[in-house]
């Protein structure tokens, strides 16, 4: 997934990282230059959206835009991490 928006320097990786823990999800977590956000994560749809919904109420993150695609599942992951 790839977020725009106001999603750098606002908590937008901690409260991904901390609600994939709490989700039981794996994947990763991480900035780009371009001022966007990049998350890889893999679970079942409804601990996704969980993820999503926890990150969507930081108080100053605001999703503009946001890309998905699904790509094959990498069953050695283990950890959700924050780059």
């Amino acid at each position: 997934m790839h977020f725009y928006g106001w999603v750098q320097g606002v908590g937008f990786r901690y409260r991904a990282y901390h609600a994939a823990q709490a989700a039981g999800v794996t994947g990763w977590v991480r900035n780009e230059a371009d001022g966007s956000v990049t998350m890889e994560i893999q679970g079942d749809e409804a601990q996704i959206d969980r993820v999503l919904q926890s990150v969507e109420r930081g108080t100053y993150i605001r999703i503009e835009a946001m890309e998905s695609r699904t790509i094959p599942l990498l069953p050695e992951e283990r950890d959700f991490i924050e780059y």
